[in-house]
């Protein structure tokens, strides 16, 4: 009765970390209780737990403890990415995706909170993200940006093919440039320098990038 998290942006793989994390339930069984909430036809959607349950699952386990909240959608969203960024290894690809929901659903409850201003309310959102992280409200919305590169050149930023400010610049291309770049760079085997990936931004901004 237990469903993932909608678009959870933090990978489960069957890495090191996971086999310790079995290792560890074998051995002493499941110390935190995951988070859920209900959600409608009887099933509870994971806000914290989704390594946990896997790696149960994996041992056989058809039952897990579980601690229940009833939350909003979006106080749900907040929980589930605050109970997810303390992990030691977080990719780039998996900050973006995180930084963006919580972002957004922090826009969302300032919007009803009135504020005058769309800017203000961007802002405000950005700054409360960065809170508890060591990222500056300016970082959060460079993560957040990289949510629009093609997802070949996020893989890149992900396995440091690509540096992550040099990825930055480049999601402010358009999608169809982003693909024209991505083959010149597999023809030509290169990465664009920062200094190069500015001046593709420059002039995307003057006219539609070509291959030539």
């Amino acid at each position: 009765r237990l469903r993932p998290f909608k678009e959870h942006p933090f990978q489960v793989k069957d890495d090191k970390e996971m086999f310790l994390l079995q290792e560890s339930i074998e051995k002493y069984g499941i110390l935190n209780p995951l988070i859920v909430r209900p959600v409608p036809d009887g099933y509870y959607e994971i806000i914290s737990g989704h390594r946990r349950k896997h790696a149960a699952e994996k041992l056989g386990y058809r039952k897990v403890p579980v601690i229940i909240r009833v939350l909003s959608e979006d106080d749900s969203i907040l929980s589930m990415v605050d109970s997810n960024l303390h992990r030691e290894r977080i990719s780039y690809s998996e900050k973006a995706f995180a930084y963006k929901m919580k972002y957004e659903a922090l826009k969302r409850q300032g919007k009803r909170s009135d504020l005058t201003s769309c800017q203000v309310g961007k802002k405000l959102a950005a700054e409360e993200v960065s809170q508890n992280t060591e990222d500056s409200s300016r970082q959060i919305l460079r993560y957040i940006h990289l949510t629009l590169l093609l997802p070949e050149l996020l893989e890149m930023a992900d396995d440091k093919k690509l540096p992550f400010n040099t990825a930055v610049e480049i999601s402010y291309l358009r999608n169809e440039e982003q693909q024209v770049l991505l083959q010149y760079m597999s023809n030509h085997n290169m990465v664009p320098s920062m200094k190069q990936a500015k001046e593709l931004k420059q002039i995307s901004k003057e006219r539609m990038l070509t291959y030539s």
